[in-house]
């Protein structure tokens, strides 16, 4: 790890500490089911097992993890892992183990400052595979400027999904060059963006323009 690396991740541990003293009151934690994930041991892992056990688990781990953070993130660190500034934003922390290590030590134990505590421990209630689904939809996070940068494009192929008017393969090959051009702040290879995954949506069904188009404007509106 080079010395910039170390200086940025312990500059991003200090502010998450700080902004955990600051966002984290009493938050109940919320069970999740992960039955559909693989099972990854009892021993707590130091890296996320799920970033590389290929397209279908990696999907399913973003799913619910999306699911699990709202419930029991969202309020402090923002809906879209975009926070509104009292708490850190989690999309910085970097998509490698020493990233990892950091995130699930604090989902485990959660953070006390001065008999208070500040971030609940969700370990015990949650469990394992909640902490790496919820760190995986983390760590997929799109830029929102790069998603702000080609909006106006993305609006327009919504409108021509919507009505119905879409040359569809050429639209979908579209989506998949604009979902490659969009990177995470985490460093992670994929970004799970409105595009990514609109076009996934018609890839798996081309007459899915609907369904394609209403992501499409969820993901617009969530942007502005």
């Amino acid at each position: 790890m080079s010395k910039n690396t170390i200086r940025g991740v312990s500059a991003l541990a200090a502010m998450l500490v700080a902004g955990m003293a600051l966002a984290h009151g009493d938050v109940a934690p919320q069970p999740m089911n992960t039955d559909a994930l693989p099972d990854v041991g009892e021993e707590w892992l130091s890296e996320n097992p799920y970033r590389d056990q290929g397209d279908d688990v990696w999907k399913t781990a973003v799913s619910l993890g999306e699911s699990g953070y709202t419930q029991n993130c969202a309020r402090c660190h923002g809906l879209e892992v975009i926070s509104g500034g009292l708490a850190p934003d989690l999309r910085f922390l970097e998509a490698e183990e020493y990233g990892d290590e950091w995130f699930i030590e604090r989902f485990r134990d959660g953070y006390t400052q001065n008999g208070i505590t500040k971030m609940p421990a969700f370990g015990e209630l949650l469990g394992q595979k909640a902490a790496w689904a919820i760190r995986t939809y983390v760590e997929t996070r799109p830029d929102d400027a790069a998603v702000e940068d080609v909006s106006d494009e993305l609006a327009e192929i919504r409108d021509h999904l919507a009505a119905g008017d879409a040359d569809v393969p050429a639209v979908t090959a579209r989506l998949r060059e604009v979902a490659g051009e969009i990177e995470t702040l985490s460093g992670a290879p994929v970004a799970d963006s409105i595009a990514f995954r609109a076009a996934n949506l018609l890839e798996a069904d081309p007459s899915a323009t609907a369904k394609a188009a209403e992501t499409l404007t969820i993901g617009l509106s969530a942007a502005h």
